[in-house]
């Protein structure tokens, strides 16, 4: 008797994280260009597994937490730089209009 085995074909191995929601998350709240080339890579991981390439599937999931880490650092560092100009050219205007008071 034949063997029916009705489970789709999947990957050949363990699903390892791909990082598309980290990828989208930096994207959308820190570095759109860094953000789009995480998304790019993440997306690769899981089709490259389904078709049995573990290793470029390791290789697309290294280079999309690489650049999603990447996004994240550079959109948190712009923020950062972008809220203590503020802080410091708020302060600039309040004393000089302080010492114009005078």
């Amino acid at each position: 008797m034949e063997n029916l085995n009705m489970a789709p074909p999947g990957p050949k191995g363990p699903f390892s994280e791909n990082w598309l929601v980290e990828a989208i998350l930096v994207t959308l709240l820190c570095c759109l260009p860094f953000g789009v080339v995480g998304i790019i890579f993440a997306a690769q991981v899981n089709t490259k597994q389904q078709a049995g390439d573990m290793e470029g599937a390791e290789k697309s999931r290294k280079e999309a937490a690489k650049w999603t880490k990447i996004g994240f650092w550079v959109g948190l560092g712009c923020i950062v730089l972008y809220l203590l100009f503020w802080l410091v050219f708020g302060v600039a205007i309040l004393g000089g209009a302080a010492s114009m008071n005078r």
